[in-house]
């Protein structure tokens, strides 16, 4: 007769024995599996973030290449805000429950500055991240040649500072928005999708003439490669991570007034469920 308990958090089942443990004791020459972090779940998360990143480029990106003067600029800069706030929303709601929906370097290096994401994955997502939006990029090349072929990134329109500081303020912005419906218990998760698509549509209106509005290195990155052409990168890299981890940091101090800071990094989420192998 057996007892069967299991933890779902940690993926462990403990069996107690109530009747054979004692005449049967367990071979103590058996070695215990090392976990190296690669397990068919976490694989499950890296081909999300891969194709979650390639769809919201390639959609993004495209909305950019339809707008040029080949298409008489049918789309118009609304338009271009729009799509990037829609790819956002319905890939959230797509597979935020399986990866997290990071799609974005500097939302994986900011949950992990907060313990909500463990550093060991940090690695894979981002390469994850930069590969699908290189391949976004790279199939918006072999789809529009030629005459329609137009660089898909990100240039600084004026000074690279000024680019820098509307980078790092639009950034901070989306993570403070991410870090409160998407990690907070008392809002509401089921908006959380419609929440962070309506913030990057409204940064892509108001900051994409100035600075492109990339929130996200691996947008940047991606066209960057596939046209090799990377005026600028260095703020589309740097900006977006240290404005993520600034509006994580931010949101935690102000989460909960009455508790100490130790405590503030152990609330649960969905988006946190990314990190639990």
């Amino acid at each position: 007769m057996a007892g069967i308990s299991s933890n779902i958090g940690s993926h462990e089942v403990t069996m107690t024995v109530k009747d054979e443990a004692v005449q049967n004791p367990p071979c103590s020459s058996s070695k215990p599996k090392q976990d190296f972090g690669f397990s068919v779940p976490f694989m499950q998360k890296i081909i999300a973030e891969v194709l979650g990143t390639y769809f919201l480029i390639f959609a993004g990106c495209a909305s950019v290449v339809v707008n040029s003067d080949d298409y008489e600029k049918v789309v118009t800069l609304p338009g271009i805000s729009i799509v990037w706030g829609l790819a956002v929303m319905v890939l959230v709601y797509s597979v935020g429950h399986i990866s997290g929906a990071h799609f974005n370097p500097s939302v994986t290096i900011a949950f992990a500055t907060c313990k909500r994401f463990p550093w060991k994955q940090v690695p894979a997502y981002v390469v994850a991240q930069v590969l699908g939006s290189t391949l976004a990029a790279g199939t918006l090349r072999l789809l529009f040649d030629g005459k329609q072929d137009h660089f898909t990134g990100t240039i600084p329109a004026g000074s690279d500072t000024q680019s820098f500081v509307i980078e790092f303020i639009i950034t901070f912005y989306l993570m403070f928005i991410i870090s409160g419906v998407g990690t907070d218990n008392r809002a509401t998760g089921e908006l959380a999708g419609i929440t962070v698509g309506s913030t990057v549509l409204l940064n892509v209106m108001f900051a994409g003439p100035i600075s492109g509005a990339s929130m996200n290195p691996a947008r940047s990155l991606g066209p960057a490669i596939v046209s090799n052409q990377y005026k600028g990168i260095w703020i589309y890299i740097v900006a977006p991570i240290l404005g993520a981890i600034c509006g994580a940091w931010v949101y935690n101090m102000v989460r909960y007034t009455d508790k100490p800071l130790r405590e503030i990094t152990k609330t649960a989420s969905f988006l946190k469920s990314a990190g639990r192998a």
